[in-house]
């Protein structure tokens, strides 16, 4: 099977995301095909520095590149400007220039928080994203939104900085925790939701094999996904129409994370939380029918995603974190809501006692 490779045009800048298994050991060429340059920074996730690390390293430097490596923890807490004064400072002792290519290699923590780094150091450098997450690979990495978290919520310090390429090896998903890979599952569901019924249609039927990391059909759920992220994002770079869409079911899902101090509910669980909430307040509002939460329930219940969480924090608190959403606009909540299976509209006019049902609800769904 020849290596999948989708194009991207950008107004500023056109790159191509390849997804295959293998691409790894051969990253080094990729790169230096789309920034030639002598020296790289690379920013590794800790947790595959000896592993995917490693292998991606040794091929930056048979490529002919002086590589000069940063390790970071891959914890939303460590999404922060601390851990990225203390990246610059990696790179500026290494003297790299304005024509260093910055890699990242890791999970969408690394890439949000390197491709920060990358559209900062030296008012921005080439920047390559080397996901290792199913969520990174069909969500974070395409787009060129990155950005870091402040105590008040998450990315709402960033910036949009394209890539000059994505590189997708679905082999690494292989050494990925089974909680990783269902979270990265839960923004895949989001993407059939908005706009792919069919995918929808396709993830229930093929959850076993997905979940038994089954090669070829891990490829064609990866290419499947950045082919919607990458039409949504084509349509709107920079966040001003349609690209909103894509926030289905995390203005609730962000809101979890803030208030529960970015650990006890993993990005995924939250999101799929988020579009239980967020489908269950369309249901209430009555734009959309109760069978359509009935399937998205079922859907994340199989993959084996939470779809209410007892434990939530007091809806005051998770209320006025949705106030700190960088989405917020005029003071007024904007949540995305779907119509039916692949329509989803944005609204800023939903009544506050309605969204607070949503979160009532949430902490012990039931389908009436």
């Amino acid at each position: 099977m020849p290596t999948v490779t989708l194009q991207l045009p950008q107004p500023a800048l056109t790159y191509d995301v390849r997804i295959d298994a293998g691409l790894l050991a051969k990253i080094g060429d990729m790169v230096r095909h789309v920034a030639p340059h002598a020296k790289a920074g690379v920013i590794l996730d800790e947790g595959i520095e000896q592993t995917h690390g490693k292998l991606a390293v040794r091929s930056l430097v048979a490529a002919g590149f002086d590589a000069t490596v940063a390790v970071m923890s891959p914890s939303e807490k460590r999404k922060s400007l601390g851990t990225m004064r203390s990246l610059y400072d990696v790179m500026l002792d290494a003297k790299l220039e304005r024509s260093s290519p910055v890699i990242t290699i890791g999970g969408g923590i690394t890439g949000d928080t390197g491709g920060f780094v990358a559209a900062t150091y030296l008012r921005g450098v080439p920047f390559v994203q080397v996901p290792t997450t199913l969520l990174a690979m069909v969500d974070a990495s395409v787009g060129g939104k990155v950005g870091v978290n402040t105590i008040q919520g998450k990315n709402l310090i960033g910036a949009f900085h394209q890539p000059r390429l994505v590189v997708i090896d679905v082999d690494v998903l292989a050494t990925l925790p089974v909680r990783e890979l269902r979270c990265g599952l839960a923004e895949c569901v989001k993407h059939a939701i908005i706009r792919d019924p069919a995918l929808f249609d396709w993830i229930d039927r093929h959850v076993e094999a997905i979940l038994a990391m089954d090669r070829p059909t891990l490829i064609e759920l990866v290419e499947r996904n950045v082919q919607i992220k990458a039409d949504v994002v084509m349509a709107d770079e920079r966040e001003s129409g349609v690209r909103a869409h894509l926030n289905f079911g995390h203005t609730f899902g962000h809101a979890i994370e803030a208030t529960t101090a970015y650990g006890r509910i993993h990005h995924g669980e939250a999101v799929a939380l988020g579009m239980v909430a967020a489908t269950g307040l369309a249901t209430d509002l009555g734009l959309c029918d109760r069978g359509l939460l009935r399937r998205v329930v079922g859907l994340l219940e199989r993959i084996g995603l939470p779809v209410f969480e007892k434990k939530l924090p007091a809806t005051a608190k998770l209320m006025n974190a949705m106030t700190l959403d960088k989405k917020v606009s005029g003071g007024a909540v904007r949540l995305i809501l779907p119509d039916g299976l692949g329509q989803v509209r944005i609204h800023d006019d939903i009544p506050p006692d309605k969204i607070g049902n949503a979160w009532d609800a949430l902490r012990g769904y039931v389908d009436g």
